[in-house]
C-alpha cells in the first residue's frame, strides 16, 4: 500500500443508551478494562501495514465531543496525524463520512467507535479488491445487518435487519474501501435519492450502490466482537477483556481478589472483597466493601457497600447498603453521590 491509508472512526452520537455517563463525557470515554473505549479502540491499529502513512479523521459531536475528543488524543496519541470533523445534525453515517470528505482519499478503513473486533489489519498492504466487511456469524441474525455472499464469495448487498436467520454474516461495523473518492460518490447518490430510514443517511446503502455499480467487496471473518453501546454490553466487554487481557491485581493486606479483576494502582483498597469482573480506576478508595461485576470509574469513594453489575462514573461517592442481603446495582453518572444511610 503506498498510498496514506485514513482511519475514520464516527463517534458523533448523542450516547443515549449510557446515560448518564454520556451527560458529561463522549461514550467512546467510557471506563472499560482498565482503560477507556476509545484506547481500546486505538489498539486495534497496531497491526497496520503501515502506522508511518496513516492519518486518522474523527468524527466527533459538538460540545463534549468536540471539547474533549481532540485533548485526548493530543495527551494520549501525539505522535499521530488526526483532523477532526464536528458532525452538529445526527443526519446518520453516510452523513458523517460526507463532511469529512476533504480529508479522504485513497484507501481507508471505518470503524464506529463502539465496536471492538479482533483482527489482524496487515493483510490491507495486500487486498485487490475494492472493499472489505468485517462479519461474524450469530445464531440470531434478525437484529443486525448481514452481508449476502454468492457462491465466488462476493458481497452481493447488504441487509439491514433481515426477516430470515437463513444468511447469519452479521457485518459488525467495520469497512475497509480501495477508493474513498469511490464511496463519497456513493453517498452523493444516497442523498440524490434520498435513500434513509427514519431521517437517516445508512452507510449499508451507500455500499449497496458501490456494489450496484460493479465494485467487488468480500468478507473478513472475526471471532470476537464486543460492543461498548449499551450499559450491559459494557460490562460483558469488561469481562471479556479482564478475562483476555489477564490482569494480575497487586495483592493488598485484607483485600481478597476473585480474579480477574482490573485494580489501578494508584486506588487505595482495604478490607474488601473484590471480583471476579471487576474493574477498578486510578485514585479510586475502597473499603469495606464487596464489588463484583463492576466498573468503577477514577476518583470514586465507596464505603460500606456491595456492588454487583453496576457502572459507576468518575468521582462518585457511594456509601452504605440500603439491604443486607443483596449486593446493589448502580448505575450513577459522575460526580455523583449516593448515601443509604446516615
Amino acid at each position: 500500500m503506498t498510498e496514506t491509508l485514513k482511519i475514520v472512526i464516527p463517534m458523533a452520537g448523542w450516547g443515549t443508551r449510557m446515560r448518564p455517563h454520556t451527560w458529561s463525557k463522549p461514550k467512546p470515554l467510557g471506563n472499560v478494562a482498565g482503560k477507556t473505549s476509545f484506547e481500546h479502540l486505538m489498539d486495534l491499529f497496531d497491526t497496520l501495514p503501515d502506522p508511518k502513512r496513516t492519518e486518522y479523521v474523527f468524527i466527533v459531536g459538538p460540545y463534549l465531543g468536540e471539547m474533549q475528543i481532540p485533548a485526548f488524543v493530543e495527551e494520549h496519541y501525539p505522535e499521530i496525524t488526526a483532523h477532526y470533523v464536528v458532525q452538529a445534525e445526527m443526519k446518520g453515517q453516510s452523513h458523517a463520512l460526507y463532511l469529512a470528505r476533504q480529508y479522504l482519499s485513497g484507501p481507508m478503513v471505518m470503524i464506529f467507535s463502539d465496536t471492538l473486533i479482533e483482527t489482524d489489519f496487515s493483510f490491507l498492504e495486500r487486498e485487490k479488491s475494492d472493499g472489505v466487511a468485517w462479519v461474524k456469524a450469530v445464531p440470531d441474525p434478525r437484529r443486525f445487518g448481514v452481508a449476502e455472499v454468492n457462491e465466488e464469495g462476493w458481497i452481493k448487498r447488504l441487509i439491514e435487519k433481515p426477516e430470515s436467520i437463513e444468511n447469519n454474516l452479521a457485518v459488525v461495523g467495520c469497512y475497509y474501501f480501495k477508493s474513498s473518492e469511490n464511496l463519497m460518490a456513493a453517498i452523493e447518490e444516497q442523498m440524490q435519492r434520498n435513500v434513509q430510514l427514519k431521517n437517516e443517511f445508512f452507510l449499508v446503502d451507500a455500499i449497496n450502490i458501490l456494489l450496484e455499480h460493479g465494485a467487488l467487496m468480500r468478507v473478513e471473518h472475526v471471532d470476537t466482537w464486543l460492543d461498548t453501546g449499551t450499559i450491559d454490553a459494557t460490562l460483558e466487554t469488561n469481562a471479556f477483556l479482564l478475562k483476555r487481557k489477564d490482569y494480575q491485581a497487586k495483592e493488598r493486606p485484607t483485600v481478597k481478589v476473585l480474579p480477574p479483576v482490573f485494580i489501578h494502582p494508584s486506588a487505595e483498597v482495604s478490607e474488601a472483597v473484590i471480583g471476579p469482573n471487576a474493574s477498578i480506576g486510578p485514585g479510586c478508595k475502597i473499603s469495606q466493601a464487596v464489588i463484583q461485576d463492576s466498573i468503577i470509574a477514577e476518583g470514586t469513594q465507596i464505603t460500606r457497600t456491595a456492588l454487583t453489575h453496576s457502572l459507576i462514573g468518575s468521582h462518585c461517592v457511594v456509601e452504605g447498603q440500603p439491604n443486607r442481603e443483596e449486593a446493589s446495582c448502580l448505575n450513577i453518572g459522575d460526580n455523583s453521590e449516593v448515601r443509604f444511610d446516615a
